[in-house]
C-alpha cells in the first residue's frame, strides 16, 4: 500500500457511522451536562453545600473535557483529508483525551482547597434543596451515560462488523481476515474510541461523585453530621484524581507510541520469523505504532539465509494480521 492509498483508507475507515453517532452522542452531552453544571454551582453556593460545590465543579471538568471530546471528533473529520496528517488525525480525538487529564487535576485540587476551608470553617446547609438538586445531577449524568454507552457499542459492532466481515472492500495490502489469529485479550481491545471511552468515564466518574454529594446531604440532614458534607467532597477531589492519572496513562501510552507490548507485536514476529526450512530468518529491527483505534504500522529489518525472501513475501506473511495496515521493510541476505 502506498501513502495515498494509507491516507485513503486511513480517512474512509476514521469517520464510519460509529464515529459520526460519537460526535453526535458526545455534543448533546456536552449540552446537558454544561446546563447542569451550572444548576449545581449555583445551587451549591447558594444552600451552602460543599459537596454539591464539589460535584459542580467536578461536572465543570467534565463539560469541558466532553466539549474537547465533540471538538476533536470535529477537527478531525475537518482535517482527514489533509496530506500533511501522514497517518490521519485520530490522534487529536487522543489528544483531547489527554488535555481533559491535565485539567481535572487542577479540578481536584480546587474541590480539595474548598473542602479543608469548609472543615476549618462550618456553614449552614440547607439540606433538602440541595439534596433535590444533587439527585436531578444523578438523574442527567445517568441519562448522559446512556447516551455515551449506546454510542460505544455501537462503535464497538460497528467496528467488529468492518474488521470480520468486510475484510476485502478496501485498499487493504492483506487479504485475510484477522478473525481467525486474534486472542482473546486483543479482540478486546483493538476496537477501542479512546475519545469516546473518556467522556464516557467523565460521565460515570461524575455520576459516582453525586452519589457522594446525596449520602453527604442525607447523613447532615437527618443525623446533623455536617463534616460528612467537605469529607465527601475530599473523597470527590480523590475519585477526579484518580481518575485523571488513569486516563494520563492511557492517552500518553498512544500519544508517544508505546505499543512495543500489544500482541501484535509477538504476532509480527512470529509470522515473520515462523517459516526455517530455508534457512535462518530473523527480525532484527522491529517498531510498531498505532495510527488509528483499531489499526497499526510497522517498520521492520530482517536478516535471513533464505535468498528467496523478498519484502513482498514478507507483506504475504503478516498479512493474515488485518489491523497492520501499512509495513516498511528491510531485508539483509546473509549467506
Amino acid at each position: 500500500m502506498n501513502k495515498q492509498d494509507l491516507s485513503d483508507w486511513i480517512h474512509d475507515h476514521a469517520f464510519d457511522a460509529g464515529s459520526e453517532k460519537a460526535e453526535r452522542s458526545t455534543r448533546l452531552v456536552m449540552w446537558i451536562t454544561a446546563g447542569m453544571m451550572v444548576i449545581e454551582i449555583v445551587a451549591g453556593w447558594w444552600f451552602n453545600s460543599m459537596a454539591l460545590l464539589a460535584d459542580g465543579w467536578h461536572m465543570s471538568s467534565h463539560a469541558v473535557a466532553i466539549g474537547l471530546s465533540a471538538l476533536a471528533y470535529a477537527t478531525a473529520r475537518k482535517y482527514a483529508t489533509d496530506p500533511r496528517f501522514a497517518f490521519g488525525t485520530w490522534k487529536i480525538e487522543v489528544l483531547a483525551g489527554f488535555a481533559s487529564a491535565i485539567f481535572l487535576l487542577g479540578v481536584a485540587v480546587m474541590m480539595v482547597v474548598g473542602s479543608v476551608e469548609r472543615l476549618l470553617s462550618p456553614q449552614e446547609i440547607h439540606y433538602q434543596e440541595a439534596m433535590v438538586v444533587g439527585v436531578l445531577g444523578l438523574l442527567v449524568n445517568l441519562v448522559c451515560a446512556f447516551l455515551l454507552g449506546d454510542a460505544h457499542h455501537h462503535d464497538h459492532g460497528h467496528s467488529q462488523g468492518h474488521s470480520h466481515d468486510h475484510a476485502h472492500e478496501h485498499p487493504h495490502p492483506h487479504g485475510h481476515s484477522h478473525h481467525q489469529n486474534a486472542s482473546p485479550k486483543e479482540s478486546q481491545t483493538v476496537h477501542h474510541d479512546l475519545n469516546l471511552k473518556s467522556a464516557y468515564i467523565h460521565v460515570i466518574a461524575d455520576a459516582a461523585t453525586s452519589v457522594l454529594a446525596i449520602v453527604a446531604l442525607a447523613g447532615g440532614w437527618f443525623y446533623g453530621w455536617s463534616w460528612l458534607d467537605p469529607v465527601m467532597g475530599l473523597l470527590g477531589a480523590i475519585l477526579v484524581a484518580v481518575w485523571s492519572k488513569d486516563l494520563i496513562v492511557q492517552t500518553g501510552k498512544v500519544l508517544l507510541d508505546r505499543e512495543m507490548d500489544h500482541p501484535v507485536v509477538d504476532e509480527i514476529r512470529e509470522a515473520v520469523e515462523a517459516d526455517q526450512t530455508k534457512g535462518p530468518t530473523h527480525i532484527t529491527d522491529l517498531h510498531v505504532w498505532r495510527v488509528g483505534k483499531n489499526v497499526y504500522s510497522c517498520a521492520m529489518t530482517v536478516v535471513t539465509q533464505d535468498t528467496g525472501l523478498t519484502p513482498t513475501e514478507i507483506r504475504r506473511r503478516i498479512s493474515v494480521h488485518e489491523e497492520v495496515v501499512h509495513a516498511t521493510i528491510e531485508v539483509h541476505h546473509h549467506a
